[in-house]
Formats: structure tokens, C-alpha cells, sequence
């Protein structure tokens, strides 16, 4: 059952009348605190919207999970519950943990087609430390979701001001406040001014909305592989992969090149073999020809990332698969640039 936020601050600091929000608590560190066991840092309570009144707060589950238990079953269940909210609110909030925020924001960019903006943010500090950053992001996710520039973008991240898209946000850092970036960088930000009474927030976005397609997967349950290339790599681990999993993801190097071992391995595999990048940024480009490089990939039947990571790769192959797509058709998603 959601519950009514209350604020306690002065109305002239809250919402307008008529805008409605949702908030749906995953867990996380935004929400975690030191257990009283001393057994370290757990999902506890999330903190309320500061400065906003009347929010609907939902939580995802009747416990907080830590972002490393979220699954992309766990993506489906919250784009279900998003779809439900849509419909009476303005504007929704998912606050997440950080460790696997840029899967299920991309996730809800592959399986929401509504209009209502979606803003996923959280924490790097908890709540017993002094540099805090959840309250913050909070409000600024807030203030992007219901604001009408916000409107047919897709699942935005926000996180310390700036504004993400959620194709092609990651985290960056493992700790600092700052963790989140991603090529090309922020689509826009969020400044604050006040003059001690009025908080205002200042959205500017740098882009415009792109056409996206998006899925109906009855599940997100296949079983995808994630494999990293390296020096000297002689496939160890495909051969496991081949037989278990539904489809498989290399994280290759460069350009989407392999070492020569691989080549004959990925023209056996009859699943769909999709070859991304484990460099930061820049596209799967199939331009080399000798055995293992990309072109000779492509030929013996692997598939392109494109500008994906390996992480949204996989959680792109596990909607087309649960979807019912086959590999041809598969092929074709991951080469258009409408994801």
C-alpha cells in the first residue's frame, strides 16, 4: 500500500498544487544506514522528498534490496508497477542502489512507453555521514520528473545535478559523489537558487527526445553470459557459456576484435553472440579482417553493439530474447539506432 508523505517545511517551498508524484523505494545506499549489529551499512528506510508534500511512496518490496540483488526479473516487476502509476501521476521517482542503476534504467528505456517522465537516482553516502548526498538527489530527481521539458524522454538518471540518458549512462567511480558520466556526458542539469524562503530548481536540457522502440517481454528470465576478452584470452569460459546460456555477450577489445582462438568457436554457437567493447566509450565498428577481428567476427555470425556496454548489451538480448525474437531479428535491433 503506498503511504502520504507529510512535509513539515513551509508551504512556500513545496510543489504546486496539481502536480503529483510518486516515489518508489528500491533500497540501496540512499536508503541504508549502519546496522545496530555492527554488521556494516544495510537498506533500512529511504529518506522523504525535502520541501515536497503530498507524495505517494511506494515501496518496491516489503524489504529494501541492496542494488547487487536487483535482477531483471526485479526490472520487469518495476516497469509493471511504473506502468500502473503513470496513469495518475505527473511525474515518478525510483530511488536505487548505484551498483546496477544504469542496467535497470535502461531496462525501463526498453520496456516503458509512456509519456510520464521516470527519474532513477540515489546515493553514494549514507545517512549517518555528514556529505549525505540522497536528500539532494532526491529533490533533484524530483524537480526533472515533473517538469514538462521531462515529458516523452525516456528513464532519465539523476545524480549530483546532472541529467542522464539512460542509453548510455554508467557508473564511473566507485565511490566519489560524482559517479556517474558516460559518453557523450550529461544531457542536462539541475541548478538550485533560493532566496531563503523559495527553493527554485533551474532544469536545462542539452538534447532533444529521440524515436525509441519499445518491448512487452513476458520475461526477462533467459540466460545470458557476459565474457571479457584479454591478452592471451583462449576462449576459457565459452565452451561453458555455449552450452548453458541462451545467448552470450563478449566485452572485446578495441573496435570489437578477439584473438584468433575465438573465431572458430563463435562461427560453432547457434545462440546469438553479441560482440560489445570493454574500452570505456565509442562503438563496435567490424573494420579489421584479420581472423579474429571484427569483420571476420561479423562474417562467422557475431552480432554488433553498437554504443552499448556489455552490461546494456545483455540486458537489451535478454528483453529480445524474452520477447521471442530470433537472431535474425535480433540482428536487426542491435543495428538500428532506435534502442
Amino acid at each position: 500500500m503506498p503511504r502520504m508523505q507529510r512535509s513539515t517545511v513551509p508551504p512556500s517551498t513545496v510543489q504546486r498544487p496539481g502536480k503529483r508524484l510518486a516515489v518508489i523505494h528500491t533500497g540501496g545506499t540512499i536508503a541504508s544506514r549502519p546496522s545496530p549489529d555492527g554488521r556494516g551499512l544495510t537498506p533500512q528506510q529511504a529518506p522523504s522528498v525535502p520541501g515536497l508534500a503530498d507524495v505517494e511512496v511506494h515501496d518496491f518490496h516489503p524489504f529494501n534490496l541492496p542494488s547487487p540483488h536487483i535482477t531483471p526479473a526485479h526490472m520487469l516487476e518495476l516497469a509493471h508497477l511504473i506502468r500502473q502509476l503513470a496513469t495518475q501521476h505527473d511525474g515518478i521517482v525510483v530511488t536505487h542502489g548505484t551498483d546496477t542503476l544504469e542496467e535497470t534504467a535502461f531496462a525501463l528505456h526498453l520496456l516503458l512507453d509512456t509519456p510520464t517522465p521516470v527519474v532513477l537516482t540515489g546515493s553514494m553516502r549514507h545517512a549517518g555521514e555528514v556529505s549525505w548526498d540522497g536528500p539532494a538527489n532526491l529533490l533533484d530527481a524530483a524537480g526533472v520528473a515533473l517538469n514538462p521539458q521531462s515529458t516523452g524522454r525516456g528513464p532519465l538518471v539523476v545524480f549530483g545535478g546532472d541529467i542522464f540518458d539512460a542509453r548510455t549512462v554508467t557508473k564511473v567511480h566507485t565511490t566519489a559523489v560524482d559517479a556517474f558520466g558516460g559518453y557523450p556526458g550529461p544531457i542536462g542539469r539541475i541548478d538550485r537558487t533560493s532566496n531563503g524562503t523559495v527553493d527554485t530548481a533551474h532544469v536545462r536540457f542539452f538534447a532533444t527526445p529521440e524515436q525509441r522502440r519499445t518491448y512487452a517481454p513476458g520475461s526477462l528470465n533467459a540466460h545470458v553470459d557476459i565474457l571479457y576478452a584479454y591478452a592471451g584470452w583462449r576462449g576459457e569460459g565459452y565452451a561453458g557459456a555455449q552450452v548453458d546460456a541462451d545467448g552470450i555477450v563478449i566485452a572485446a577489445l578495441g573496435t570489437g576484435n578477439l584473438p584468433a582462438e575465438l573465431l572458430p568457436l563463435i562461427a560453432a554457437t547457434q545462440q546469438p553472440v553479441i560482440i560489445a567493447t570493454r574500452t570505456h566509450a565509442g562503438p563496435v565498428l567490424p573494420i579489421y579482417g584479420y581472423a579474429g577481428g571484427g569483420a571476420t567476427l561479423v562474417k562467422a555470425g557475431a552480432i554488433p553493439a553498437s554504443f552499448l556496454n556489455a552490461y546494456k548489451a545483455r540486458i537489451l538480448l535478454l528483453t529480445l530474447l524474452g520477447s521471442g525474437l530470433g537472431k535474425g531479428e535480433i540482428r536487426a535491433v542491435f543495428g538500428e539506432a532506435g534502442f
